[in-house]
């Protein structure tokens, strides 16, 4: 164990209730401890270990920091109240804001004080970001913005949005896209929940913009570059992804291991422990060759395998114990979202076949 993760499990032992681990199910819908520890875990440079530590990290290699994460995701610690504000926006700050951005809106983000949304996927686009057809028009000092966005998680909770609008109608599908820093409070901005099937499942809702006037200096990294920008930043999302599919998977099968299984499920179960097996060693995979600075056409497998692998195994838990505990059908039911976030799995194949495989494109 190195230094860093010893560390880091003495900072869990000393925040987290001693009963953390044995209360796991009340614990995870308690968000006041989840804010408290998302707060502790900045202060102390553990949230984004491999950062500066003047942006509240540790200055980690990526081998150190992919240690402390995996400790993090193998202990459960609290999962942050705004995921995809420390996962996705906050690497966007710091890579492609400005510095009045980075000054105004960073370290908030990092510490849960203001949450944010994603607004990338639209009616008709799904996870098919180059297909938005939401407008920004420059008009002087700002852009006039109108669309529609929808799966926007946490909208109606949040300050702030990443929003991806199209700047150049002219231009290919992937170079006349720019990334705007909406403030949801904005007039114009219609914000519309989307009933959810169950409490364990984030808060989604549709996001209507009716010519919203967006400061000029609220573009997020040059114009036309959006593209790049989401890229870029959701690849950090996609490195957390992995590993808690792969614990999610460890922990689904553990009581289904615990007993005797008829043959089918006891053959399911040998599959998702080899998946699980290939998802870690995939995943350790990629960040060494990153580190290298050598090409990883294994990212693009990481998500589809990681997400359908979890979603199999807490489907297989209940097959096997049925309706005997709750949290087995939470499980189950919050897996159904991880081959939609963070790219969709009929978009990881495209992808896939595009970027791993050279196919051609039908379009």
């Amino acid at each position: 164990m190195s230094d860093a993760v010893g560390e880091f499990a003495a900072f869990i032992d000393a925040t987290l209730p001693a009963d953390h681990a044995e209360r796991l199910d009340h614990y995870r819908h308690d968000d006041r401890l989840r804010a408290d520890y998302q707060v502790a875990a900045f202060e102390a440079g553990w949230l984004v270990p491999e950062w500066e530590p003047e942006l509240g990290g540790h200055g980690l290699s990526p081998l150190d920091a992919l240690a402390v994460r995996i400790e993090g995701a193998r202990r459960q610690t609290p999962r942050t109240l705004n995921v995809q504000g420390v996962g996705v926006v906050a690497p966007a700050l710091r890579r492609f804001g400005t510095a009045e951005q980075r000054e105004r809106l960073l370290v908030p983000v990092l510490r849960g004080e203001q949450w944010w949304a994603l607004g990338m996927s639209e009616p008709g686009s799904g996870s098919d970001l180059a297909s938005l057809r939401t407008t920004a028009r420059r008009d002087g000092d700002v852009f006039v913005v109108s669309g529609q966005k929808i799966w926007t998680t946490q909208a109606h909770q949040s300050r702030w949005c990443t929003l991806y609008v199209r700047t150049d109608p002219d231009a290919p599908r992937h170079a006349g896209i720019s990334c705007l820093i909406l403030d949801l409070h904005a007039p114009g901005v219609d914000i519309r929940p989307i009933r959810r099937a169950a409490e364990s499942v984030d808060a989604f809702c549709e996001v209507f913009l009716d010519d919203v006037r967006v400061p000029a200096a609220n573009l997020l990294g040059p114009e036309g570059q959006g593209w790049r920008v989401a890229t870029e930043s959701l690849a950090h999302e996609r490195d957390m992804i992995w590993i808690n599919n792969w614990v999610d998977v460890e922990r689904s099968l553990a009581p289904v291991l615990a007993g005797e299984l008829a043959p089918d499920l006891a053959a399911r179960a040998g599959r998702l422990l080899a998946d699980a097996e290939a998802l870690r060693f995939t995943g350790l995979r990629t960040v060494l060759r990153r580190t290298a600075g050598a090409p990883v056409p294994e990212f693009f497998v990481l998500k589809l395998l990681g997400s359908e692998a979890a979603q199999a195994a807490a489907q297989l838990a209940l097959d096997v114990h049925g309706l005997t505990s709750p949290a087995l059908f939470d499980d189950l039911v919050e897996s159904l979202g991880a081959t939609i976030y963070g790219g969709t799995s009929e978009i990881q194949r495209d992808l896939i076949g595009e970027k791993v495989l050279g196919l051609p494109r039908d379009r």
